[in-house]
């Protein structure tokens, strides 16, 4: 493979002025001509010449011109330059001091730039045979000998051994579709048969679009010249009837008074001009045949091309989801299923059906996260993958203060304090649920079952993840370790067995056990069950939704405010016993949750048991930052 970042070189010739000499009596040489031009050489390359207004920016930084493209032997530098219709031209000024290299320029045995550039964006079309540099970098320009064929002057394929290098080379400038799905040119009849049987639906569609196009095209070419022969003749018989009319005049000026030679001539006249009147309308006929033949083509062609224009405008995101879902549980192409090929058909052939996939997947993972109470509150980053090490900077204590009798001497810097990062690991452990559906199943019947699947699915993943957060035990089939967990033993406790109900003052004491964490409200959360929030209700001090104003809505799960701290329930506590927890305060800002990749749907056969099984899959986790000033959780937990 060649690499894709090869220096390339292009070759043209510049024109010389006569020295001059400056007033420091040095003699100077100046050159003028067109590093590059836009030509497009027999290979069918293009370097437009808008590539190089951004194209010379880092050049320009420092333009000097080279010999023979050796950077240990400048020689002068570019004093102008201008981008036009044309390409890059340059004037460069050759100084005296180049030594051999200044006499083959003045005596003019150097006679050509030589540039050295690299290619940043590029697009090739196999199937054309045609590349197009959109992007480059002028790396310099060098002065050199005028190349012995001066056809191959701008040929990219020139700054490559072989012409398989150069197709190499290109290919990788082709779109991924183009070079995955068999689009190469190949001179084989064989191959290319072979080729078309790899590309799927959708790449046919577009190939008969874009034969129909062609032929649109063609056919209109064709009316346009019939039209033009048909004026043209038309123009050569008035043309002839005019010369047989005046010819007719000059018989009749110059015929004898015998009647009956001048009869004779007329009847001869007459004669050929019926002959050519009759050959004229005969081919005025033919053409008016062919006219009325490629006009019902042209309007053929016109309503087949239709069918390729859909209205997507009117495309629905509900539409979408019922085709990618339904696709997703036949485990067949989008196309492949009779709710598919009917949007196709409303919408057109040429469906994105791999931007459907993100589009829908990206709903449905937003939709899981709309459920979560929990995970909501935690920092979120991003993790490239499912083990994450990151570095963090605990309290290292206070500053010494010291006693003016220090100042000067050694003991002014205060006592000694190492200072030391600490590392954590956060891990995304993968939480995933699935749907079984028999064989037998009808797509009319699955269509109706998609939103009943997709609502079963998101709920599941979405209580898995809360539930692990708020009180997974971290370890084994439950890796995560909730928040609960990180309280090891709790001071805030409550008799389960009597009648002692949770108020606003438990709570309080939840935040008072956090220590240095629940200083500041605001930086605070309470979960709590849905036991102890029956309990809140029944004491007149707590502030529920309707007395704290509208920032609480149902999108966190917020129910009530305690001094300046909202008030989540969740129904994913343990069931009310000995030693489970009913409700929690944490200082969010030592926890962070990471996501490694978004949910995803995919599908398998289960040929034994004749079943499809969807599963739906994403990966995250949660780790706790800091303990230098406690876990940053308080648990108010039952006891017998």
């Amino acid at each position: 493979m060649v690499d894709k970042n090869k220096v390339l070189f292009l070759n043209s010739s510049f024109t010389k002025s006569e020295p001059t000499t400056t007033s420091d009596n040095v003699e100077e040489l100046t050159i003028k001509g067109y590093a590059s031009t836009n030509d497009v050489d027999r290979h069918g390359d293009i370097v437009p010449a808008s590539v190089w207004e951004k194209g010379i920016e880092n050049y320009l930084k420092n333009p000097v011109i080279l010999a023979y493209h050796n950077h240990g032997l400048p020689i002068g530098r570019m004093t102008e330059h201008t981008v036009d219709e044309k390409g890059l031209l340059v004037k460069a000024r050759i100084s005296q001091a180049a030594g051999d290299v200044y006499n083959l320029v003045k005596d003019g045995v150097l006679t050509a730039f030589s540039i050295g550039f690299r290619i940043v964006d590029a697009e090739y079309n196999s199937a054309l045979e045609l590349f197009v540099v959109k992007e480059l970098e002028l790396h310099e320009i060098s002065v050199v000998s005028v190349p012995a064929n001066q056809n191959t002057l701008f040929s990219l394929s020139k700054a490559f051994d072989t012409a398989e290098e150069f197709k190499s080379f290109k290919m990788q400038f082709a779109s991924k579709s183009d070079s995955a799905n068999g689009l190469e040119a190949s001179s084989e009849a064989n191959s290319e048969i072979t080729e078309e049987w790899k590309m799927d639906p959708k790449q046919l569609e577009q190939m008969l679009a874009d034969a129909a196009t062609k032929a649109a095209d063609q056919a209109t070419k064709s009316l346009l010249a019939a039209q033009e022969k048909a004026a043209s003749e038309k123009a050569a018989a008035d043309k002839a009837e005019a010369e047989l009319q005046a010819r007719i005049k000059a018989a009749v000026a110059l015929a004898t008074p015998s009647t009956t030679g001048a009869e004779a001539l007329m009847a001869e006249v007459e004669k050929r001009f019926a002959a050519q009147a009759d050959e004229t309308k005969s081919v005025i006929a033919g053409l008016e045949s062919a006219l009325k033949d490629k006009a019902a083509e042209i309007e053929a062609i016109q309503k087949s091309k239709m069918q390729f224009a859909g209205d997507k405008a009117g495309m629905q995101y509900a539409d979408k989801e019922k085709a990618i879902m339904l696709a997703k549980m036949t485990g067949k192409a989008l196309e492949g299923t009779k709710f598919g090929r009917e949007m196709v058909e409303k919408y057109g052939a040429h469906v994105p059906s791999a931007t459907w996939e993100l589009e829908v997947s990206t709903n449905l993972e937003a939709e899981v996260r709309r459920r979560l109470v929990v995970a909501p509150n935690l920092r979120n980053i991003a993790m490239a993958t499912n083990v994450m090490t990151i570095p963090v900077n605990p309290e290292a204590g206070v500053a010494t203060w010291m006693a003016n009798t220090a100042f000067g001497t050694t003991a002014s810097a205060g006592s000694n304090a190492t200072h030391a990062l600490k590392e954590i690991t956060l891990n995304a452990y993968k939480v995933a649920t699935n749907e079984y559906m028999a064989y037998e199943e009808e797509e009319d019947a699955l269509l109706a079952l998609a939103p009943i699947v997709r609502d079963a699915m998101i709920r599941r993943v979405a209580r898995a993840v809360d539930r692990a957060m708020l009180r997974g035990a971290g370890t084994g089939s439950d890796p995560v370790l909730g928040l609960v967990g990180y309280d090891a033993v709790s001071a805030v406790n409550l008799d389960i067995s009597d009648a002692t109900k949770a108020t606003v003052a438990t709570l309080r004491a939840l935040r008072k056990d956090l220590g240095a964490w629940g200083l500041d409200p605001s930086e605070l959360v309470y979960i709590v069950s849905t036991d102890v929030y029956y309990d809140l209700l029944d004491d007149e001090i707590f502030q529920t939704v309707d007395k704290i104003g509208t920032q609480a809505t149902l999108l966190t799960g917020q129910v009530g405010s305690i001094a300046n701290t909202p008030v989540l329930v969740s129904a994913e506590f343990a069931d009310k016993a000995a030693g489970a927890a009913g409700a929690i305060c944490f200082a969010p800002g030592n926890f962070i949750a990471g996501n490694q990749r978004g949910l995803r749907i995919d599908t398998q056969d289960l040929v034994e048991t004749q079943r499809k099984v969807m599963v739906a899959s994403l990966r995250t986790g949660m780790t706790q930052v800091t303990t230098n000033l406690g876990a940053g959780v308080s648990a108010l937990r039952y006891v017998a």
